[in-house]
């Protein structure tokens, strides 16, 4: 694994470059998001390897209680279009350092990047049949993947409808177990004492609107305090009218494309849906750079918008941003666990005990406190309710692809 990690890294801008043919993430992200976020995660769970072992409990006189960490045996892996890479990676790391042989199915529209480092996998000596890559439809190779009596688990990252999908192909197979990340409707909480507005303005710009908003932790909600909410606003719009949108190979542009054209028309109905449910257009909301033929989208932001809006509870998976008001704390805690998802969330405040009972009370697998993406490998990354279960990152991650045994031994051979 530290050779094939070495191999994705030295082999990095040429990965990075198929990556961006196929999905149209700028240069400059795709090179650090996909083959050296890869490399670093592989090398993570490398490093990890041998640091899983058992366990002794302690057990009544005469009984020895032992407990094995088993790998579970083959795993199935079923990553999407915006960073293939890098979440596969996730997956890949521990259930490959765990002793699974592994099957990844990457999406039909942006495959190249996953085929090239199973090249790198075999040239570092991985053994063959340990690591395969099955390309295709996701309603054939996923289905095939899904149904599979000899797959034991099931790891994905995607929509809602394909999740639900797997989770029936289990129930009609061999019951493995499925791990889902389905994506959220991340809230970005903003209280009137936030400590640096611009700082605060900047990064909720950067949460949405980089790589075209095609994040699955995407800010796609701000929440901000009436009192700041339209300095505030007026500090977003800035810093995204900041974005040039275009050419994800050229080096002055700070955002690609739109993955396919596909997604470009879903952002454009839930745009048009926001119009017509009353949200107030303030920047953006049709598609730039038509003469290119390609699918670009720039930065769109909503005002007066109301929780019950199909723009503030819908993920769009692209660049939109909704901005809802709030008086008081419990407003804000209402507001950013109304909708079904709960799989990342940030709050701004210079108040400890604010901060606090926001971490304890958003429903969300990750709060970042005055950040965003502070995060790394160490801690896990996963959501709840209808954004999934099971964790990717950090050594949690390895829960997904362990069996447990018990042994239980007595001492006494009479």
């Amino acid at each position: 694994m530290h050779k094939w990690a070495d191999l994705i890294e030295k082999h990095a801008l040429e990965i990075a470059v198929l990556g961006t043919r196929d999905n149209g993430t700028h240069i400059s992200m795709a090179l650090k998001g996909e083959p050296l976020s890869a490399a670093a995660t592989i090398r993570y769970y490398a490093e990890a390897a041998d640091k899983l072992y058992g366990e002794i409990a302690p057990t009544s006189d005469g009984i020895l209680g032992l407990i094995h960490r088993d790998p579970v045996g083959v795993v199935g892996l079923i990553v999407p279009w915006n960073f293939p890479l890098m979440i596969g990676a996730w997956k890949l790391g521990p259930a490959l350092a765990a002793g699974n042989s592994v099957i990844i199915k990457p999406p039909e529209s942006a495959s190249l990047s996953t085929l090239r480092i199973a090249e790198l996998a075999a040239e570092a000596g991985m053994p063959a049949g340990v690591l395969n890559v099955v390309t295709g439809l996701g309603q054939v190779c996923g289905e095939a993947i899904g149904l599979h009596m000899d797959i034991d688990v099931l790891a994905f990252t995607g929509s809602g409808g394909v999740g639900r999908r797997l989770m029936e192909y289990s129930a009609q197979s061999n019951l493995k177990r499925v791990y889902l990340e389905l994506g959220g409707k991340s809230p970005n909480i903003i209280f009137a004492d936030a400590a640096n507005l611009d700082r605060v303005a900047k990064e909720t710009a950067a949460s949405i609107f980089r790589n075209a908003g095609q994040v699955c932790v995407a800010a796609s909600r701000v929440i901000v305090q009436n009192s700041i909410r339209d300095e505030l606003t007026e500090k977003v719009i800035a810093y995204a009218k900041s974005y040039k949108v275009g050419d994800p190979f050229d080096l002055s542009n700070s955002t690609g494309s739109i993955a396919n054209f596909a997604q470009l028309n879903v952002i454009e109905t839930k745009v048009n849906q926001g119009k017509e449910e009353g949200a107030k257009l303030l920047l953006g909301g049709e598609r730039v750079n038509v003469d290119s033929g390609g699918c670009y989208f720039p930065p769109t932001i909503f005002s007066d918008v109301t929780p019950d809006m199909s723009i503030a509870k819908e993920e769009v998976f692209g660049p939109v941003l909704a901005i809802l008001g709030f008086d008081t704390i419990e407003d804000a805690i209402k507001i950013a666990n109304s909708t079904v998802y709960g799989l990342s969330s940030v709050v701004w405040t210079s108040n400890l005990s604010t901060a606090h009972r926001m971490v304890k009370s958003i429903k969300a697998g990750v709060v970042q406190v005055n950040c965003f993406s502070g995060a790394d490998q160490t801690v896990p990354l996963g959501g709840v309710k209808q954004s999934g279960h099971g964790s990717d990152r950090s050594l949690h991650a390895f829960d997904k692809y362990i069996d447990l045994k018990t042994a239980w031994i007595s001492l006494d051979p009479n």
